[in-house]
């Protein structure tokens, strides 16, 4: 059953589908990340690529659960940011082609919040 979006506001992004996928700055056309469609329950994303364009991207659904804060980091696995607790992959980041980034994402399995910045 597809995922019923309640908010999806992207500034100076495109996703290439719907609520996931490939991630790219408006601005220059690059691929900066990749969302995975079914891990992830919130995602609030906000970068400066290298271009020097600012963007975000926030989505929530409406079944999403307000997450629980974790101080946890998110473990990379093959590229990707994924749950330490599954394992789950969340989102790939392709740190090269930002300049600075602030990451809030919910993993819709264990509900917890992770956050990540450069």
């Amino acid at each position: 059953m597809a995922k019923e979006i309640k908010n999806k506001n992207l500034t100076n992004t495109r996703l290439a589908n719907n609520y996931g996928g490939w991630i790219y700055c408006d601005a220059c056309g690059e691929n900066i990340g990749n969302l995975c469609y079914q891990t992830y329950d919130k995602v609030n994303f906000k970068y400066e690529c290298k271009c020097g364009a600012c963007g975000s991207m926030e989505i929530d659904f409406l079944d999403s659960a307000d997450g629980s804060q974790t101080e946890e980091e998110m473990v990379t696995i093959k590229n990707r940011l994924c749950c330490p607790k599954d394992s789950e992959p969340l989102i790939t980041i392709l740190d090269k082609k930002l300049s600075a980034y602030d990451l809030e994402i919910t993993c819709k399995v264990c509900g917890s919040t992770y956050k990540k910045n450069k």
